[in-house]
């Protein structure tokens, strides 16, 4: 069962300032069972319906591409690192920050992609392309993973 926090934050945005307005910022536990991967999307989707409440998407396809890159991410800490994830998700001057703790400390690669064999191997290469930045950190027994993302 996932867990989830909201807490407001404001941050000015160069061509819109929005001191005096409340930006949303959301964390969401998950016990990195399969269908988590559907949670975070939710998660992801509430989220991104109350931030656009406050600043609306410069483009429609922002709003698909974190939708996506989230799932992406889930759907690899179910996968890859066994056991429960967070993700956080908040607001930049220019877009949305998303982190995925998961309990593996191994990096992401990129995997070769067969669709002779069912395809897959295609999520890190989604990842780096839609993102605007990507580091992975090592963070205790894991790693996060931040992603940033147009908005």
């Amino acid at each position: 069962m996932a867990g989830s926090e909201w807490d407001m934050a404001t941050e000015p945005r160069w061509d819109n300032p929005l001191t005096s307005r409340e930006m949303p910022n959301r964390t969401t536990r998950f016990a990195g069972e399969p269908q988590d991967v559907t949670g975070a999307r939710l998660a992801a989707e509430a989220y991104l319906r109350a931030l656009a409440r406050v600043q609306p998407p410069s483009a429609q396809e922002c709003w698909h591409d974190i939708v996506l890159i989230v799932t992406e991410l889930a759907a690899n800490a179910v996968q890859y690192a066994p056991g429960p994830f967070e993700l956080r998700l908040r607001r930049t001057f220019d877009g949305v920050h998303v982190t995925l703790h998961d309990s593996s400390p191994t990096p992401p690669t990129p995997r070769p992609f067969h669709p002779s064999s069912g395809g897959g191997g295609i999520g890190w290469y989604l990842v780096q392309t839609l993102c605007t930045q990507v580091s992975v950190v090592p963070e205790g027994e894991g790693k996060d993973v931040h992603v940033f993302l147009p908005w």
